[in-house]
């Protein structure tokens, strides 16, 4: 899975962006990730302990104690599940019947229990030889409870027969901030009235949500094969699991699809779609690869997922595996409760993402590809192999997260893959700031508590450190042995690594127990000295070794002895709170770089002078290295040697050393003023990556009472919607008689890009004229989105008479009361706040929002908000 926005927990998704890259986006309003992370009390606490009296401080980051969640205990396999379904879409229900093949797992049963959330149930039958007879059951709307008609032996097959109605949107509202929703199968549009959208049919599994549609044992370490017979209107097409063995015209005017999978996989992974997609073919060695989306899409959807063949191809050589399944297929769902789902062979993707015109090609490729990357790789790492447990999450995400990684690498060379590692590194450590788990956690409050950054960023950190250490060849051939020996299982982590030490001959224990069994990360102190031949490196360990291990950590340190072009490389192994290396060269070092490779996953503080950063930038053999020089060193852009750096990097081949450099000359005063200004026109005009010339406008915008409007008249015509929003943001500080009209020409907007900017445009230039555009559009803007739009709204309306704002004043109470989705809650409350100034009665109205709140992250959010 790959999830979007998980609000104000703070875990947004910035997929392929660079640090940098993200400053395009205005920062004009709070974020949701501050409002959560900023603290109005002390970051520690201390605490006594009764038996020494020593004051202990607990780290703020350190989580409560939470209840252990061990692997579910088999009493019974799942061995195959056939449905016929069919749909009420005014009602949003389904009508089911369910065969069931199921044998006891080792002991004896004379029951069978079964998951089946909030069902009306029909009927139970016993079936064998071609005959039925009715069983007693019974039944608390979440646990099925089948009574067998004798004991059965673990030699013994049976089956079972449910016809039931499910009615997802009668069960009690769940959910998370990872997965919005888990209610399993959602109706989208269902009688048509919304023009805006079209109506579909999906359903989404993870964690445990397939029970809500079909009667399952709905755990990981379950495995079944799957026959789905679909009946629907004919005008729509379907895409389940497996593939399309049969599909019959019935005489009544709709059409019944059977989709079968003859290999197992688990039951959250089985999926159905319906609508009137468009399907595009493509193939590879022999398999069907298909990608369904809508109509008006079809021409860009091999843009879109051209390279999944591609795909398959690197990962099955890669991996010693080939592609296991039947087949392939990717659908663009509307409205869905995730960033995207690998159900097998039967991949489900949030629309934003993945249905682009080619306009929004030129900005948004890199997520739709990293996305693309991510669920296809699952079907190693997570659906031939899954985890055993929601506390083992890492050995299905960790995974697919690195493949994102090792795709960039594979696809676009060296220092695409660092910028991968150096964003999810960064992702990381943000969350770290709030909350610090071991990757495989069997204490956890909710399942969903593991779709974090932890199992996703961090773990694939961990596998890059793995890598590292064990070498391609070790590491490649340690996860075809893990594939081979597992699959089709359930698998923890102790096997992963028996798969490393049976490869490589090397006990790793210590390597999985510090990365993947304990919490936290390096926090690293490094300092060096030159004296008689030697370089004297000092590595501190400053992490809070209470709560973290004091880490062993091999390394590679480079050091460029006097002008040498290249470095000496010193392999070396951290073991120490406090550790001193001795490094014979031949002169003074020019550079000593720690962690050449940029590998590690740590905070890293290291001591190097002007002189060496400005070395290590022109020495630099990666991206990596680059960034940190320029990063290290932009508050020093006033210096000539600086501003000459940065002026280089502006023309380095790589597109994110560009931005980083642009970034850099941000409220520039230095002696090259005009020049570095003339060097930032001619990027924002002329650099051939969309990311780079926005950077560019939105740094010409830093320089207060200065003019660049020829600039940003330019940008509002650029091809790129990132640069044009950029131009927006410019404007809405410096606003223009002569673009106000170029700008308000762009209202009618599909990019949700544009329609941010614009609200920030207006939010701060609006007048009453666009109070009726506010309520419009908001129905087009996404959930990712809305946050900022309607804390835009609400600064609008303050400078419109009261008399003539009650409608938006309603919608947004509504949403800040009812939205299922709190981020969007918590933006709808901030936009009222924007009017209690010059509202009466508005102090009371987001008194009650806060008392009748439930969620404990919004209530401590509002908490924060004076």
């Amino acid at each position: 899975m790959k999830y979007s926005v998980l609000g104000i927990f703070g875990l947004v998704l910035t997929c392929h962006l660079s640090a940098p890259a993200q400053a395009v986006k205005s920062a004009k309003s709070t974020s949701p990730k501050a409002a959560i992370h900023k603290k109005s009390t002390p970051v520690a606490e201390s605490v006594t302990t009764p038996s020494s009296a020593a004051t202990i401080i607990v780290p703020s980051w350190l989580p409560p104690t939470n209840p252990v969640q061990p692997t579910a205990t088999t009493v019974t396999d799942l061995l195959d599940t056939k449905l016929e379904v069919k749909f009420d879409w005014a009602k949003q229900w389904l009508f089911g019947n369910a065969l069931l093949t199921v044998r006891p797992h080792f002991y004896p049963q004379n029951q069978l229990v079964l998951d089946a959330k909030g069902f009306d149930i029909k009927s139970v039958r016993f079936v064998a030889g071609g005959k039925e007879k009715n069983l007693n059951y019974t039944y608390d709307k979440r646990k099925l409870t089948i009574t067998l008609d004798r004991p059965y032996t673990r030699a013994e097959q049976y089956q079972v027969r449910i016809s039931y109605v499910a009615k997802p949107n009668e069960l009690e509202a769940g959910g998370s901030a990872a997965i919005t929703s888990s209610k399993g199968l959602y109706f989208i549009n269902p009688l048509g009235t919304d023009k805006t959208k079209p109506k579909q049919l999906w359903t989404q599994g993870e964690t445990e949500a397939s029970s809500c549609w079909f009667p399952t044992i709905d755990k990981p370490n379950q495995r079944m094969t799957q026959e789905i017979a679909m009946t629907v209107d004919a005008q729509y097409k379907t895409l389940s699991n497996g593939l399309l063995i049969s599909s019959k015209k019935n005489s009544d005017g709709t059409r019944t699809d059977v989709w079968k999978q003859s290999l197992p996989a688990a039951p959250y992974l089985t999926m159905m779609a319906v609508g009137e997609f468009a399907v595009v073919n493509d193939t590879w060695r022999g398999k069907a690869v298909d990608y369904y989306v809508e109509p008006k899409f079809q021409g860009t959807a091999k843009a879109v997922f051209g390279n999944t063949p591609q795909m398959l191809d690197f990962f099955s050589k890669k991996l010693g595996v080939e592609f296991p399944w039947e087949k392939y297929s990717q659908v663009a769902v509307r409205d869905f409760v995730s960033g995207a789902m690998e159900n097998t062979t039967a991949t489900t993707l949030r629309q934003e993402w993945v249905q682009l015109t080619p306009r929004d090609l030129i900005d948004q490729s890199y997520l739709a590809e990293g996305t693309i990357a991510h669920e296809l790789f699952h079907h190693w790492f997570g659906d031939y192999v899954t985890s055993e447990s929601w506390s083992n999450l890492p050995l299905n995400e960790s995974f697919a997260d690195y493949s994102e990684l090792l795709w960039a690498e594979h696809k676009y060379g060296a220092d695409a893959a660092a910028l991968v590692q150096q964003q999810k590194l960064s992702n990381y450590l943000t969350e770290a700031e709030s909350k610090r788990e071991p990757l495989i956690r069997y204490h956890y409050a909710a399942r969903e508590d593991m779709f974090d950054r932890h199992s996703y960023d961090k773990g694939g950190r961990v596998l890059h450190m793995l890598r590292k250490y064990v070498g391609d060849d070790a590491f490649f051939a340690s996860l075809n042995r893990y594939l081979t020996q597992n699959k089709f299982s359930a698998s923890e982590i102790a096997k992963l690594r028996i798969a490393f030490e049976e490869t490589t001959g090397e006990d790793l224990m210590w390597f999985f127990d510090q990365w993947f069994m304990q919490r936290g990360h390096p926090e690293l102190h490094i300092s060096h000295t030159y004296v008689n031949g030697q370089v004297n490196l000092r590595v501190e360990q400053l992490q809070d070794s209470t709560f973290t291990p004091i880490y062993r950590l091999p390394v590679t340190v480079s050091v460029w002895s006097g002008s040498q072009s290249q470095p000496t490389d010193f392999k070396i192994v951290v073991t120490k709170a406090n550790q001193m290396f001795t490094l014979p060269v031949s002169q003074r070092p020019s550079l000593v770089k720690f962690d050449a490779e940029g590998q590690l996953l740590a905070k890293i503080e290291e001591e190097r002078s002007q002189d060496e950063l400005l070395f290590q930038y022109y020495h630099a053999r990666n991206y990596l290295q680059k960034y940190e020089a320029i990063e290290q060193l932009h508050s020093k852009v006033g210096d000539l040697a600086v501003s000459g750096m940065l002026r280089n990097a502006m023309n380095d081949p790589f597109w994110a050393v560009r931005q980083a450099a642009t970034e850099g000359f941000r409220r520039y005063k230095g002696p090259e003023g005009n020049a570095v200004r003339k060097e930032l026109k001619r990027v924002a005009a002329t650099d051939k990556k969309s990311q780079v010339r926005a950077m560019a406008v939105t740094t010409l915008s830093s320089f207060l009472n200065e003019d660049f409007g020829d600039v940003y008249s330019t940008a509002l015509k650029d091809s790129s919607y990132l640069v044009v929003g950029a131009a927006i943001d410019a404007l809405a500080k410096a606003p223009t008689v002569s673009t106000r009209e170029a700008v308000n020409a762009l209202q009618e907007t599909n990019s949700p890009a544009l329609l941010h900017s614009l609200s920030n445009y207006y939010s701060l230039n609006g007048t009453a004229d666009q109070y009726q555009w506010f309520l419009r559009r908001m129905n087009d803007i996404p959930e990712d989105e809305l946050y900022t739009y309607l804390q835009n709204f609400g600064l609008l309306m303050v400078r419109l008479p009261p008399v003539e704002r009650d409608k938006g004043i309603q919608r947004l109470e509504a949403l800040a009361r009812t939205h299922p989705n709190i981020t969007v809650r918590l933006g709808a409350y901030r936009g009222l706040n924007s009017l209690v100034p010059s509202t009466a009665t508005m102090k009371a109205t987001l008194q009650d929002i806060r008392s009748k709140e439930k969620n404990d992250q919004l209530k401590a959010a509002y908490s924060l908000i004076q």
